[in-house]
């Protein structure tokens, strides 16, 4: 899409044309008339999901697993409600809904809908079918106990795996068919409304312990030609998967069976109703090569992203499930995924305290949402992945990112869409970083106090963050936890940087709202954020 003429001037100015951007009229309540479908867009390289017409950021959380029964959602709101959360993410598992074949019960799609809508808060359901951690543990179990019927896949000396083979038609058409029954439900009762912002089909696809099945129907696939989707897409001539891909073949193999798999069933539940899908992925080591057997192989990994590009064009964007707590881990996944072609979405990321500041980082690089896993009081615990408890600490960490953010979810949403964003979340190894913003640069420094030059030592536990949007050539808006920002020119030539006039504020019903200028003190030393949530609107200059 062509991007839209000059540079917008303020932040007042950049609200405004979000409406424009959407082309609609200004979003409905949730209880009003029909509101315009969500979708994803796209804009030189950046994205914005849309809902109710306009940009909106996923401020979000996942329930645990088996939260999803309408008993326990008095355990989920109070968490949700506790983050500032503006969406919760939650499963629909293909055992619930169709316990027995053929015959379908969607009252915990209409419960979970129905409070939504009473807590002001939208939905991203994720779909567990096929698939849910790479394994059939969600199927009903008219699926998972008829392995004749519904196969398990074959490893290459003929042993039965755990997992559902994605060559099998049986297990694909009845996937599918519970899913368009789900979709058309869906649309039934949430047509006009849009509770349900996004649909996750299938989750952490792929298999651990084997590359790919070796069933016969996949054998007899394996020996044939690479796909020609596959082949243009990555410039390829034709041949085998052998031929075309060596040591490589089996994985992308199995890459194109799974995603070519989930394409069909979110294929066929867009046809009943088209909201945006994407795929998660189990994610492999970012910085180091990695046995396939080690990690879930075929899913949408960053060794096949393009495969799952070439094979699921119905699935929106891939997004990765991110518990790394080691800051270069951390990035280097952001950088698979951070792509021209695929929106960035962290769907689920760890719950502890440290993982909190990389909230920064995410919604820096442009992403439309973030959600950390396991928010409800239930009492589950994934540690290590996660934290082992849900203490008043915990839920605070997340909850502050949301209180700064939430007044101020679409005006941000619409902004990185039309400009650019950038993110900064505090390293364990070092306590300075530089952010290039074009003419100028940002320095991030952890750990000073807010008067005085002395070197930066680091917060004692990391947890510092800050996030800038570029509004104009010299003019950003920035925010941040427990870090100083300094800016300065990216290269002097002979000029000076000043500051020309830093006002904090705040939006109120979509409009910039000023409460003073910082200056003296506030500025000499740089711009020092503190546990206050605090949004400034620098303008620089020079002389």
């Amino acid at each position: 899409m062509e991007r839209m003429g000059r540079a917008l001037p303020s932040i007042l100015a950049v609200a405004a044309a979000a409406s424009m951007l959407a082309g609609a009229a200004p979003a409905r309540a949730q209880g009003g008339g029909e509101a315009e479908m969500p979708r994803l867009v796209r804009r030189d390289g950046r994205f914005a999901l849309m809902v109710d017409g306009r940009p909106f950021l996923v401020l979000g959380a996942q329930a645990n697993n088996s939260s999803n029964y309408p008993a326990m959602l008095p355990m989920v709101w109070p968490a949700i409600e506790r983050l500032h959360a503006n969406t919760l993410e939650i499963p629909v598992a293909w055992e619930q809904v169709e316990p027995r074949e053929g015959r379908f019960d969607f009252s915990w799609v209409d419960t979970v809908v129905a409070q939504a809508r009473e807590h002001r808060v939208r939905l991203v359901l994720l779909w567990f079918g096929t698939w849910k951690n790479t394994g059939p543990a969600y199927t009903p179990e008219w699926v998972k106990l008829d392995n004749r019927r519904f196969p398990r896949m074959i490893d290459a000396e003929g042993a039965t795996h755990y997992a559902l083979s994605p060559h099998a038609r049986s297990t694909l058409d009845a996937d599918r068919r519970a899913f368009v029954a789900f979709m058309r439900h869906l649309r039934q009762i949430d047509g006009t409304r849009h509770t349900v912002i996004m649909v996750q089909p299938e989750n952490e696809t792929g298999t651990y312990g084997l590359v790919r099945d070796h069933s016969p129907a996949a054998e007899a696939l394996f020996r044939g030609p690479v796909p020609d989707a596959l082949l243009r897409r990555l410039g390829k001539a034709p041949g085998s998967w052998a031929q075309v891909f060596g040591r490589d073949a089996d994985e992308f193999f199995h890459a194109w069976s799974i995603a070519s798999y989930v394409n069909e069933v979110a294929q066929a539940g867009k046809a009943v109703y088209p909201l945006p899908m994407y795929a998660n992925a189990s994610v492999m080591d970012p910085l180091h090569p990695q046995d396939p057997k080690t990690y879930s192989s075929g899913g949408p990994t960053r060794t096949v992203l393009d495969v799952w590009k070439a094979a699921a064009p119905a699935i929106d964007l891939l997004a990765p499930d991110i518990y790394a707590r080691d800051h270069r881990e951390y990035l280097a996944h952001l950088d698979h995924y951070t792509r021209p072609d695929n929106a960035l979405f962290v769907p689920e990321t760890g719950n502890d305290r440290v993982h909190a500041r990389f909230f920064f980082e995410v919604i820096g690089r442009g992403a439309i949402g973030f959600a950390p896993f396991g928010f409800d009081l239930t009492g589950y615990s994934n540690a290590p992945l996660g934290a082992p408890v849900l203490d008043d600490s915990t839920f605070e960490a997340f909850a502050m990112n949301y209180r700064l953010f939430a007044p101020m979810a679409r005006e941000w949403a619409a902004i990185a869409l039309e400009h650019r964003t950038w993110g900064a979340a505090e390293p364990t190894d070092v306590h300075e970083q530089t952010l290039p913003l074009g003419r100028w640069k940002a320095t991030v420094s952890y750990g000073r106090p807010q008067f005085g030059f002395p070197p930066a030592p680091g917060n004692s536990t990391p947890r510092g963050g800050v996030a800038i949007a570029q509004l104009g050539p010299d003019e950003f808006l920035v925010t941040g936890y427990h870090a100083r920002v300094a800016f300065d020119l990216a290269q002097a030539a002979g000029r000076h940087a000043i500051v020309a006039r830093v006002e904090e504020g705040e939006y109120r019903d979509g409009a910039w709202r000023f409460r003073r200028v910082w200056n003296g003190d506030q500025t000499d030393y740089g711009l020092n954020f503190t546990a206050l949530p605090q949004v400034l609107r620098v303008r620089m200059a020079t002389y």
